[in-house]
């Protein structure tokens, strides 16, 4: 508990009266921590803290890689930032040895200055110089841990910008011809035959690298550090970074296994308006960043670059291409769904050159002063028309059916019509794309008139819904005809359940694997239930789990 002398020993309190000192004893928190244990983690709520004894130190994330700005001794204090500008944390503040760590919220803190303005002086010039300091660091420029030479045009380009930008990689990237191409590459530059080439901030460069070489040099996490684990999870989306968080929260040694980049679909959206708790929207990528810090912060593994190549079901081992076996007591799918493709002449051979599917922010450089279109009529569509339409010159809907409200959701709808330069065309279908080197222009058929038309085009995103690939999935896990998997009362109707209790529900019909998200056989396909859901699969791996460690422990009994 604390003491009138140990807050005494804090220069900012050393002038309080005892029962000042005796009420903020009663008042405020008492932290033990550890070594690598967060007091107040990057984007925490606002709170003053003074360290007791030990030693803290301050942290932040710049692109992705984590900085260290200082430490915090006995004495010191740390919140005056957050306190004077009603924000959260711009850094954390994590323990570096057995520390203990005094926390005043921010009411008490306030009613305590009403009382001792001597106090609210001290903190405000203390904050006043670290606002200081934080405005020096937001004037220096950006380490780049990547620099890029390579074609606009060029697929494999394209593929490592998408990889570096979705893993949170800053990066500077180049086209041969740029007229500062020397300045920016700082030396003699490769030749085009070997673009895309990329130098790391050691010196060292290397030409069309595949994403596991480039995540390896990174130092992204891409084989488990464990040979079995309570849970595995198949996917890194919402779903399945829910799951890793809920998991490493638990207790549970957790592991996601994601083949591309932690974010899934939803980290391919510009805007996300209708999630709780952004009252003015959030990217796909900023979300699952987000939640990606704090699943490692937790202590799950994150895998990327990865994908499994068979599931032994009755060992309870999941095979990794490139050899890797992992041993696993439950497995989460959490796989999510992939954006649905159109056979429609000159989209296969100009994917990536002026073709996508799905739009990333990353993408909305390379739209200025062009004139886009975008294919569907859901949110997602609606979403990325919104933030192209403040790059691009124009944004044009192609929508087959006669009204968007049937499919769009009414904000959207309204701030789509509120813009002056998005247009829809209704009744509307893409049926051709043309171009050499990129695409230039496309067919746009009006189903209503049967015409034609070929318009200019500096780049197509097509959103027309997406498909579940589980076809590499055991036979014994159930799915419907077209690929989601069953869970629950679906199995039992299915009659793929022989378990002698029902399965729960989000259980597959294999006792201990579960489903959620976009990949589970569900009208809901929303974000926020791809998150309840990858929360709640966490407690049925939890009482699966408690089920298991009984049945062993019988028949080891009987035995």
């Amino acid at each position: 508990m604390l003491t009138i002398d140990d807050i005494r020993a804090v220069p900012l309190f050393s002038a309080l009266t005892d029962s000042e000192l005796a009420h903020l004893a009663q008042t405020s928190a008492d932290m033990n921590l550890l070594p690598g244990e967060f007091a107040v983690p990057e984007g925490g709520e606002r709170a003053l803290y003074a360290v007791l004894s030990g030693k803290m130190e301050v942290v932040k994330l710049f692109d992705g890689v984590e900085r260290r700005l200082g430490f915090r001794l006995p004495g010191t204090i740390f919140g005056e930032v957050p306190l004077a500008l009603s924000s959260p944390f711009p850094g954390g503040y994590r323990a570096v040895e057995p520390s203990r760590v005094m926390r005043v919220d921010a009411q008490r803190y306030y009613a305590l200055a009403a009382t001792a303005p001597d106090v609210a002086l001290k903190m405000g010039a203390l904050a006043r110089e670290r606002i200081g300091g934080l405005q020096g660091l937001s004037s220096e420029p950006p380490k780049l841990l990547v620099t890029m030479i390579g074609h606009r045009w060029d697929a494999a380009c394209v593929a490592l910008r998408q990889f570096l930008a979705r893993n949170q990689i800053s990066f500077d990237w180049m086209t041969p011809d740029a007229p500062d191409l020397v300045k920016r590459w700082g030396g003699e530059c490769p030749g085009e035959a070997q673009c895309p080439v990329l130098r790391f901030t050691d010196g060292t460069t290397v030409s069309r690298p595949a994403p596991r070489e480039l995540a390896l040099r990174l130092g992204l996490q891409t084989h488990a550090r464990l040979d079995e684990y309570d849970t595995m999870i198949i996917g890194g989306g919402p779903a399945g970074l829910a799951a890793a968080v809920y998991g490493a929260s638990e207790g549970l040694r957790t592991i996601v296994v994601e083949r591309e980049a932690p974010g899934g679909q939803a980290g391919t959206s510009s805007r996300i308006e209708n999630y709780l708790g952004f009252p003015n929207g959030v990217s796909g990528d900023e979300l699952a960043s987000r939640a990606l810090q704090q699943a490692r912060r937790l202590g799950a593994e994150v895998l990327v670059t990865r994908s499994v190549a068979r599931i032994d079901l009755n060992a309870r081992e999941v095979h990794l291409d490139g050899g890797d076996v992992i041993r696993i007591r439950t497995l989460i799918l959490a796989t999510g769904v992939a954006w649905r493709r159109l056979a429609i002449e000159g989209f296969d051979r100009l994917i990536g050159k002026g073709v996508f599917y799905g739009a990333a922010r990353s993408e909305a450089s390379g739209t200025h002063g062009l004139d886009v279109h975008l294919i569907g009529g859901g949110n997602s569509a609606g979403q990325a028309a919104l933030f192209f339409a403040n790059h691009a010159r124009s944004v044009t809907l192609v929508v087959r059916g006669d009204a968007l409200e049937k499919s769009m959701s009414r904000y959207l709808v309204d701030q789509i019509r509120a813009k002056t330069n998005i247009r829809v065309r209704l009744r509307s279908e893409v049926v051709g794309a043309f171009g050499e080197t990129h695409l230039t222009e496309i067919d746009v058929l009006d189903t209503s008139t049967s015409n034609i038309e070929r318009v200019g085009c500096g780049g197509l995103f097509v959103f027309i819904g997406a498909d579940a690939q589980t076809d590499w999935l055991p036979a014994e896990i159930a799915r419907d005809e077209r690929g989601y998997v069953l869970t629950g009362d679906d199995v039992v109707k299915a009659g793929r359940w022989s378990h002698t209790r029902d399965p729960y529900l989000l259980e597959s019909s294999v006792p201990g694997v579960f489903a959620c998200g976009d990949v589970r056989l569900s009208p809901v396909k929303r974000v926020a239930s791809a998150v309840g859901e990858g929360s709640m699969s966490i407690a049925f791996a939890h009482q699966f789990l408690r089920e298991d460690t009984l049945r062993c422990s019988g028949e080891h009994a009987v035995r």
